[in-house]
């Protein structure tokens, strides 16, 4: 892997390359993490209008997606 330092293009050094891959694989981690959270949020607000739509009961949780 190359990688550019004060506008010259060096190779990089074996620690450089595992240290990046280190970081892109926590960024990948967070990124799912991320992910996987707004879709649990998505679900719980969809599974609360269905609720309310269908008159059953919320769940606490349920009940506090909903924003007045």
């Amino acid at each position: 892997m190359k990688h550019i330092v004060n506008g010259q293009v060096l190779e990089m050094t074996a620690e450089e390359i595992s240290e990046q891959e280190a970081r892109n694989a926590v960024n990948e981690q967070n990124r799912q993490a991320e992910e996987t959270a707004r879709q649990e949020q998505a679900d719980l607000k969809a599974s609360a209008k269905a609720k309310l739509i269908a008159g059953e009961p919320l769940t606490e949780e349920e009940a506090e997606t909903i924003v007045l």
